[in-house]
């Protein structure tokens, strides 16, 4: 009888998508680090109350790009870890949907923050296409409202001051507390209640591997420690997982 395959929770964070050209936020190279008042633009009171942080916030999202982005090698590694038969989750603190779009099993990623893919209505709660809202703020509105009943549009994310979903954040729980490897990858470990996860995977015996250029709070409660670059050092912890599991 073959002994049970160990389950592969990975939580990635913005330094995984740094290499497919979307800055990070809290990194030394980081968006805050660069323009505090970036911060604003992604804080649910300000976007709600002012029409000038709204129209900042659709142009850095035209100007920035990032649906056009495309995935690295570090989410390509993901995807080989999915295809090695390997019971693998997928719970991203990232909005960008790179890791469907490497090719990894939609059904196997947790989106924590939501996706910036999508748009929705604040009032009627209504939701459309981000890249349909862009080509709105290109044509020349600054501040696209919903064409279903005029109440103000946001990314469907999880915004600076919003709460996170209780379903999705108890999914991910159970995924960290059942699994058997947890790795960590491109996050701070610093948000909570995200931030618990590895916490929890411990608590319940799972080995720990963070992949991060800066030191994180969980770091000395890690198995292994790697600070070479994500699109890098995935791929070959990839390739290192499946053998000991082979």
């Amino acid at each position: 009888m073959n002994a049970k395959r160990p389950l592969i929770a990975v939580l990635t964070g913005a330094g995984i998508s740094t290499d497919s050209g979307i800055p990070d936020y809290r990194g030394p190279q980081g968006l805050w680090q660069k323009d505090p008042s970036a911060q604003e633009l992604v804080t649910i009171g300000p976007y709600r109350e002012d029409p000038e942080i709204r129209r900042r916030a659709w142009r850095m999202r035209l100007e920035t790009g990032a649906l056009a982005a495309e995935p690295n090698a570090g989410h390509r590694a993901l995807v080989d870890l999915e295809r090695s038969g390997l019971p693998l989750r997928v719970l991203t603190q990232n909005v960008d949907g790179l890791h469907q779009a490497a090719g990894l099993s939609g059904r196997k990623v947790l989106e924590l923050h939501g996706t910036a893919r999508e748009v929705q209505c604040l009032r009627c709660r209504v939701v459309g296409s981000m890249a349909d809202v862009l080509a709105r703020v290109e044509a020349g509105e600054p501040d696209p409202a919903c064409r279903e009943c005029g109440g103000i549009l946001k990314p469907r994310t999880v915004m600076f001051g919003e709460n996170l979903d209780p379903e999705v954040l108890g999914q991910a729980d159970s995924i960290a507390r059942a699994c058997d490897v947890f790795v960590a990858v491109g996050t701070s470990l610093q948000v909570f209640p995200v931030a618990a996860l590895p916490y929890n995977a411990v608590k319940t015996g799972a080995r720990l591997i963070i992949l991060n250029a800066e030191p994180t709070p969980y770091d000395e409660a890690a198995d292994e420690v790697i600070r070479e670059p994500i699109s890098e050092a995935l791929p070959e912890l990839v390739r290192r997982l499946v053998t000991e599991r082979a």
